[in-house]
């Protein structure tokens, strides 16, 4: 399944990501992370790639992107 195609919670976004809720809805006030749609519980929902690169850009900013091993 690709990446684009996954639709995460707040909460299952926060776990994967090892965010906080808050961060995640923060993402979202500030512009770097779009609501997709709802699910049957009206919860929101993101999508994986979206969530991954905003993480990917918070970690950019704060100069804590990893690296591979050498």
């Amino acid at each position: 399944m690709a990446e684009d195609t996954i639709w995460m919670t707040a909460n299952e976004a926060a776990l994967h990501f090892g965010v906080s809720n808050k961060t995640i809805y923060r993402w979202t006030s500030e512009g770097r992370l779009k609501v997709e749609g709802l699910d049957h519980r009206g919860q929101k929902l993101f999508r994986h790639l979206d969530v991954a690169q905003a993480e990917l850009a918070s970690r950019a900013k704060a100069g804590r992107v990893l690296v591979p091993a050498a």
